[in-house]
This record gives structure tokens, sequence and C-alpha cells, in this order.
């Protein structure tokens, strides 16, 4: 019992840790494109559209993560106006979702393989 509220807990810090990198990776994206005002703000609405995106993806057989996220990415870096082509806007939201997939799902399988999942 207490290994299966191990993984609950950890599952939720992965989640929010998976959050905080996408925000990161969008405040990144947005100061390399000169925006300053309104940073955090900015950042929070386009990492939460593109972390909205990639939870409704993964429900679509994890394929949809890396079509709805960085779809949802555009949209909002699009409607923040940001100074981007809409080809960059496209692969910098494929480049943030892969990258904060990769991170969270390495923290998951370290985590199960310290339990002996795998």
């Amino acid at each position: 019992m207490a290994y299966r509220a191990v993984v609950v807990l950890a599952g939720i810090i992965l989640v929010a840790a998976l959050y905080g990198v996408i925000w990161l990776c969008c405040r990144q994206f947005l100061q390399r494109h000169g925006v300053t005002e309104a940073l955090s703000d900015r950042a929070s609405a386009l990492a939460t559209w593109t972390f909205a995106g990639v939870a409704v993806g993964l429900v679509f057989v994890v394929m949809g993560a890396f079509v709805l996220g960085p779809w949802a990415f555009y949209r909002t870096a699009r409607a923040h106006q940001v100074a981007v082509s809409d080809a960059a806007a496209i692969g910098w939201g494929f480049l943030i979702v892969l990258v904060s997939l990769l991170i969270a799902g390495g923290g998951l399988a370290a985590l199960l393989s310290l339990f002996g999942v795998f």
C-alpha cells in the first residue's frame, strides 16, 4: 500500500514538473522573441494552453500530444502576437512538448525502475 501512495504522490509531482518545464520553455521562447511586457502572465497563458493540448493529446494514443500540444502553442502564440513565423511557432511548440514529455517520462521511468517494475 505504501508503494502505491508513493507512486501516486510521485505522479502528481511529475505532472507539476511537466507543467513547470513547459512554463520555463514558454518563457524562454517569449524572451527570445522580444516579449518583455507581462512576460510571466503571457508565459503562463502559453504554458497552460500547451499543457492542456498535451494532456488531451495523451488521452488519444500518446501521439495526439505531439499534434495538439504544438497546435495549442501555435494558436496561443498567434493570439499574443509574438513576432515569429508560423513554421517557427509550430517547431517551438513541438520542441517544447518533446523536451517536457521526455523529462517527465524519464522521471516516471526512473521511479518505476526504482520500485522494480522494469
